[in-house]
């Protein structure tokens, strides 16, 4: 028997996803082989820098734009810029890969423009909250928050999955708890930074995200506030 010719072994990655991934494996690629020499001559070297300085959030920057009551464009930025410069090859790759596993989990529920704001803005919040406490060691960049965001719109999609099956929801949980559990390990070990406050904030905005932009969402919650 011969298969349909539309079927794939693997299901295709949702486009987003990818644009996702590609923009941030081309990022990492220049400045990788900028850094090696392979490109852009002796100034490339100092790329990743000069793209962290320029696109990477501050929380001092951030405390400072609060202080003068000022909000420059070259500034804001950086809530949304940051997510695509990463401090090394590993750092990249290891966000990259949650990025495209969790994102094509959701995206495959969630609609594309859904599942796009539900990463930009889950990184948007962990950022904001970063700047609130997190002067101490001022950089923050990755996409680490939007994936945790991702996150947040996996583990509503398991709490919904285990209430419908009678399940306990608290397990929809795990996940998170797994994670954060390594990273406490990871920072006894290696010495703790305010980035984990990102994270956390990601995955909750992610979490509560969800119940509006999940299919049905927005419609279910205006029901229920009609039925009380």
């Amino acid at each position: 028997m011969s298969s349909a010719p539309h079927d794939h072994p693997v299901n295709p990655l949702p486009p987003v996803i990818v644009a996702l991934f590609l923009v941030i494996v081309g990022l990492e690629a220049m400045f990788s082989l900028g850094a090696r020499g392979i490109l852009g001559g002796p100034e490339a070297v100092g790329w990743r820098q000069a793209a962290i300085q320029d696109y990477g959030f501050n929380a001092e920057v951030f405390a400072w734009m609060r202080q003068q009551g000022l909000w420059p464009m070259e500034h804001l930025k950086r809530f949304g810029t940051y997510i695509f410069i990463h401090g090394s090859f590993t750092h990249a790759l290891i966000g990259g890969v949650m990025l495209l596993a969790l994102g094509k989990f959701v995206a495959e529920v969630f609609a594309q423009w859904a599942t796009l704001v539900l990463f930009v803005a889950s990184a948007v919040v962990g950022a904001l909250v970063f700047g609130f406490v997190g002067p101490e060691r001022p950089w923050l960049m990755g996409t680490f928050p939007g994936v945790y965001g991702l996150i947040g719109g996996f583990t509503y999609l398991m709490w919904l999955k285990l209430g419908q099956m009678g399940a306990k929801q608290y397990r929809a949980f795990t996940l998170i708890g797994l994670l954060m559990a390594l990273q406490l390990v990871f920072g006894l070990l290696f010495g703790a930074n305010s980035t984990w406050v990102a994270d956390v904030a990601g995955f909750a905005s992610g979490f509560v995200l969800s119940f509006f932009l999940a299919p049905g969402g927005w419609a279910k919650i205006r029901a229920k506030i009609r039925h009380r």
